[in-house]
């Protein structure tokens, strides 16, 4: 997989914006903060990113302007963000409500990949956001394949879009949506009331925004995919399962009782029933996991 641009040292991020509802300043000062402020991995935190922001006030999709920017000339690193979504989607081209207050964001990356890793990408960036939530004390966890949760409920999702080369995925948009202090639908759960409504916990210093929230985001989806590029498919996948909030749950698969067993080097779900003890691999699509176990 082809690395796109890191710097090892501090230096200038580019934002472009359009209308400034949100402290730009305040997103670039906490990409550059120390790896453990941002919840990653010390093994990663030298490793800092050359982005191009683009923030909009309101957009369709960022997903779909990050493709008009590649359109243009754009490249790996090139983010869009947005305050607010009109035709937000998620998997499934199933409408993401998306009012102000939650992070919409798009990454651009030029992964370089065999056709058949495209879901991998996803379970990259899933693992290395909740890694870096983890790290800064929030248990998030991942619903197979795209969403992440917290206490049970949907927190954020990754809707990932490619555009093949001939015989390989040439570039990607990696969109996320993360809910902060957004009104939020059920299952839904919102991480700003949730850190102030911990008992014991102090709010973190580190985390105290939206816009800290979207450098995390940003770092986090980066820190999933050198892991993937440095260790290979099937060390992401086990760093994957350890987050799998669906281990060991119980499904049904054709009409019988089967249990999630977690998931192949290939990305798809592995389930398996207990008369016959054989394992399926189910791509996404193929079964609901739904909330609410």
């Amino acid at each position: 997989m082809k690395a796109f641009p890191v710097r090892t040292c501090c230096g200038n991020l580019r934002a472009i914006v359009h209308h400034h509802p949100v402290d730009l300043q305040r997103i670039l000062t906490t990409l550059d903060q120390p790896a453990a402020q941002l919840g990653i991995l010390p093994t990663l935190g030298a490793i800092k990113p050359q982005l191009d922001l683009h923030y909009f006030e309101s957009l369709k999709s960022t997903n779909t302007q990050a493709w008009e920017l590649i359109k243009a000339g754009a490249g790996a690193g090139t983010v869009v963000l947005a305050q607010q979504q009109q035709a937000g989607r998620g998997q499934w081209s199933r409408p993401w409500t998306s009012p102000p207050g939650g992070v919409y964001l798009s990454l651009v990356l030029e992964p370089d990949l065999p056709l058949a890793d495209g879901i991998l990408l996803t379970l990259a960036s899933a693992w290395g956001l909740v890694t870096a939530l983890n790290g800064l004390d929030i248990p998030a966890q991942i619903k197979w394949p795209n969403d992440l949760v917290l206490t049970g409920k949907k927190l954020g999702g990754i809707l990932t879009e490619t555009h093949t080369g001939s015989e390989a995925l040439s570039v990607a948009v990696v969109g996320v949506g993360l809910n902060w202090s957004n009104p939020v639908p059920a299952p839904g759960i919102a991480l700003g009331p949730w850190l102030k409504a911990r008992p014991g916990k102090p709010f973190s210093p580190y985390l105290a925004c939206l816009e800290d929230l979207i450098a995390i985001a940003l770092r986090g989806i980066l820190q999933g995919v050198y892991t993937w590029q440095q260790q290979g498919n099937a060390a992401l996948c086990d760093r994957y399962q350890t987050h799998l909030v669906n281990m060991g749950q119980w499904v049904t698969l054709d009409g019988h009782p089967a249990q999630v067993m977690g998931v192949s080097e290939q990305g798809t779900l592995k389930v398996q029933t207990p008369e016959t003890k054989l394992i399926r691999e189910l791509a996404p699509g193929e079964i609901q996991l739904g909330y609410g176990r």
